[in-house]
């Protein structure tokens, strides 16, 4: 394939993410010569969507603690000149950490899948009800285990030694070696007994029993997400969509339900003037301070004076003073504003309450918009636009270095791992592809994700096709809000009868150690006997994996040593919500490179084609009248 590559390109663009697909799309929009590569063998780099194998192989790669293969005797050293200097790029991502997989479905012990068998023999993951400890990370004792499986009294089974007894029994925990790795599993003897009963004598309500290997048939009706965002309806990322006419390669769902964590409950919030005066949870008074702050926020600019004094201080502290009850000031600062009561200031939360409110009604009851098929299709809208208008993508195309000319210190071209010299004037280059000693002085912060699968909801309702989001706050002090975002089926990322339930908050130690507990407050463990009715209220664990991914969205170009003034640095993915700040960033790079130009102008209106036939000609006139321009081509028909 390299050898069929056109030697020259105005703009050669590393990594597929959002921030540089857009930036790719734009170049190519704008007539430039753009050549897309990624070593990856997917789209979206961390912005990507998997099915569950492709989630699984995934988790392999990153768990592999060796490195790759060395290079061939005809080293890419050897084709730098005497006049040329080389700046080595990563030969594996370091972007990803600490990937850590738990399994807690049981498994159809007739089951004959053949494709099931294949990944219950991969060394990182286990058999039915397991814990699976990842290579390289910290093995899993029995008490980290036990902690989630309680003891209870329940009646032995009818023998002839014991008929009619009762007996105080434990679940018991079997260790197990499989495949190399240990694990630790839930004895079927034990958890055949327990017989769940609700206060009120009644049987709890039935749910379908879902197993591993369920979900590994199903798996090609999973689209998971490495990176969990939602679209404000208002946001850059919508507006540049529809400015572009990407937006007709992509669907949406709206978010339905916005809830919060209160008190141990989970509760849905009223955001909308209807919800507000619908809501049953709040009383007329409440329904009234509530409209009264929102009505300010969405003006708080032309009223200074309401917040002088409190500029600087947290926004929290400012909620208390503006005699709202405890459940309002917990309402704003965690559901709407989505701020943490330390790190936000007044003039931060009254900011994220505007936008919030601003939003409201663009497509729905809530302010934001959730693509079908998952957040992996974004960069893949990008990709076809620039695709669309001339630009070349080859994928698992891996490049070994740039070529710098010495004399004017700009970079000149790139050797690929077929050791093709291809040369452009500009180069953008995702993070994760800079070596460690470009990087040394660059620190990075780190965020903490988990992905689960579960058979339920966190908050039951008539209609089962929820799109939630949920935010948790800190479970101890120092600690990050915990940001949670359900979904269901009908968003084209799970399978039926299960939610697709994605965690996301800054990182203070692995994701484990940040989230597990959040976990532990929502869900229940398939596995344990589910024994009172606040635990038959909680959806079960299925299955769950936690990573630590880079964020690299606060690091300024001057962080990297060595650069070329003409080689452009895009950053992963950050620790918000919404997707602005990879917006943001593509624009001011390409206003950088090609300043004065219109940044992902409209494509022409087909309307505006106009034909007209003169003999033996025919002749159109393509008027683009967003840029007043009008282009005169002749065919011969």
């Amino acid at each position: 394939m390299a050898s069929t590559l056109p030697a020259e390109f105005d703009v050669i663009v590393l990594g597929t993410g959002l921030p540089e697909s857009i930036l790719a799309a734009a170049c190519s929009r704008s007539g430039r010569r753009v050549l897309h590569l990624d070593s990856r063998n997917y789209y979206g780099g961390n912005w990507a969507s998997f099915s569950f194998s492709g989630l699984l192989s995934w988790v392999k790669e990153y768990q592999r603690n060796s490195d790759p293969e060395e290079e061939s005797a005809a080293s890419w050293q050897d084709l730098i000149h005497e006049t040329e200097e080389a700046i080595a790029l990563r030969r594996k991502d370091e972007t990803i950490q600490h990937p850590e997989v738990f399994c807690y479905a049981s498994r159809d012990v007739d089951d004959d899948t053949g494709e099931t068998d294949v990944l219950q023999k991969n060394p990182s993951w286990g058999a039915t009800g397991t814990l699976i400890k990842p290579q390289g990370s910290a093995s899993l004792s029995e008490e980290t285990h036990s902690s989630y499986v309680t003891s209870s009294e329940t009646p032995a089974r009818d023998t002839p030694g014991n008929s009619g007894e009762v007996t105080d029994t434990a679940e018991t925990l079997v260790k197990d070696e499989y495949c190399g790795c240990e694990t630790y599993t839930v004895a079927d003897g034990a958890k055949d007994d327990i017989k769940p009963v609700l206060g009120d004598g009644s049987n709890p309500p039935a749910r379908k029993r879902i197993t591993y290997s369920q979900i590994v048939k199903e798996g090609r009706r999973f689209n998971i997400d490495l990176v969990s965002k939602l679209l404000y309806s208002q946001g850059l990322l919508i507006d540049l969509l529809i400015k572009s006419n990407v937006s007709r390669y992509v669907e949406f769902k709206n978010v339905t339900r916005i809830l919060t964590f209160r008190e141990g409950r989970v509760e849905q919030v009223p955001c909308s003037r209807a919800d507000v005066f619908n809501s049953k949870e709040l009383t007329m008074v409440e329904k009234r301070m509530l409209m009264k702050f929102l009505t300010f926020c969405l003006d708080y600019e032309r009223h200074p004076d309401e917040y002088q004094g409190f500029t600087q201080r947290s926004f929290s502290e400012y909620l208390q003073t503006q005699r709202l009850t405890p459940s309002l000031q917990h309402f704003v600062l965690h559901s709407i504003a989505m701020t943490s009561e330390s790190s936000c200031t007044t003039l931060d939360g009254l900011k994220a309450t505007k936008n919030f409110l601003q939003c409201l009604g663009r497509f729905g009851n809530t302010p934001f918009l959730f693509p079908l098929y998952g957040q992996g299709e974004m960069p893949q809208c990008f990709c076809r636009m620039c695709a669309v208008f001339g630009g070349i993508y080859c994928l698992h195309h891996k490049v070994q270095c740039l070529v710098v000319d010495r004399e004017s210190g700009r970079c000149k071209a790139v050797i690929d791992h077929f050791g093709q010299r291809i040369k452009a004037k500009y180069f953008i280059v995702e993070d994760g592809c800079l070596s460690e000693e470009t990087c040394s002085r660059v620190q990075y912060k780190q965020i903490s994700r988990a992905v689960l699968i579960t058979d339920g909801s966190v908050l039951r309702a008539e209609s089962d096709q929820q799109i939630s989001i949920l935010m948790v706050p800190p479970v101890a002090p120092g600690a990050s809000a915990v940001r949670v975002t359900e979904l269901c089926s009908s968003t084209m990322t799970c399978m039926r009868d299960t939610c697709l339930v994605h965690l996301t908050c800054a990182s203070s130690g692995t994701a484990r150690e940040d989230l597990e507990a959040v976990v532990k407050q929502l869900f229940t463990p398939y596995a344990d006997p589910e024994t009172d009715r606040e635990e038959l209220t909680k959806p079960r664990l299925l299955w769950a994996l936690y990573f630590n991914m880079r964020d690299s969205s606060g690091v300024s170009r001057s962080s990297y040593d060595g650069l070329p003034s003409n080689v452009y640095v895009c950053a992963g993915p950050d620790c918000g919500l919404g997707s602005e700040h990879a917006v943001e960033q593509a624009e001011m790079l390409f206003q950088e490179i090609f300043p004065g130009e219109e940044f992902c102008p409209p494509p022409p209106n087909p309307e505006d084609i106009l034909f007209l036939r003169e003999g033996s000609f025919s002749l159109y006139i393509m008027e683009v009248m967003s840029r007043g321009l009008c282009g005169l081509s002749l065919q011969f028909s």
